[in-house]
């Protein structure tokens, strides 16, 4: 899978000169190749959009869906809370910045639904189900790392750790195992049919494995 091939086939159709393509595929690349990205990096863009290709016949909207996994993350700080909302913010203001005059197809600009991005990648902070069916799918393949074999998943968790890693133990454990226990509340962890019958039940085996470790 190459990612530049499939990001700047998405912006071609959408209307993006290929000058902007490129210049906004280095930002991207940028942006997720950096050092403090242990997990939020451009190996969990192709593992989401794996999934993507799989269902994406499902989707009503797919370009909206796609782009946003390219930018759902864009804006990521252990530090911060509002990532989502900045990368959100970000990710619809590539359009903006874009001047008519340089638009190859401007009605492909028309055509995307800029409100879907936005709220879309917004709602990759809470991972709760969404009255847009589409936005649930995007949620489900953000979250497809939690049902991975034990190995896999360990990887993960060490990985999140790393990004966290201005925080000691005793402020990081306890407020990630609060964050796991928030996933076990809710009567689902994935929102979407399919995604419970193939991975809920394993979700929650790994969730409930690593608050042990962390408690």
């Amino acid at each position: 899978m190459n990612l530049k091939e499939i990001y700047s086939d998405l912006l071609s159709n959408i209307g993006f000169s290929a000058n902007d393509i490129q210049q906004n595929w280095l930002d991207l690349e940028k942006a997720y190749s950096k050092k403090s990205r242990h997990y939020h990096n451009l190996i969990h863009l192709k593992e989401m959009i794996e999934s993507f290709e799989i269902y994406k016949d499902k989707l009503q909207n797919p370009d909206e869906i796609l782009f946003s996994i390219f930018y759902h993350d864009f804006v990521y700080s252990a530090s911060k809370k509002d990532n989502e909302l900045k990368s959100a913010e970000y990710a619809v203001s590539i359009f903006t910045d874009i001047k008519p005059d340089r638009f190859l197809k401007p009605v492909g600009f028309a055509k995307l639904d800029k409100q879907l991005v936005f709220d879309a990648i917004c709602a990759t902070q809470q991972h709760q189900q969404n009255a847009i069916e589409d936005i649930n799918w995007l949620i489900d393949f953000d979250l497809k790392i939690l049902a991975k074999d034990w190995d896999d998943y360990k990887i993960y968790f060490e990985q999140i750790r790393k990004e966290y890693r201005i925080y000691p133990d005793f402020l990081y454990k306890p407020g990630r195992a609060k964050a796991l226990k928030h996933f076990l509340e809710n009567n689902f962890i994935f929102q979407t049919n399919e995604f419970r019958n193939l991975y809920e039940e394993k979700a929650r085996i790994n969730i409930e494995k690593e608050i042990s470790l962390l408690t």
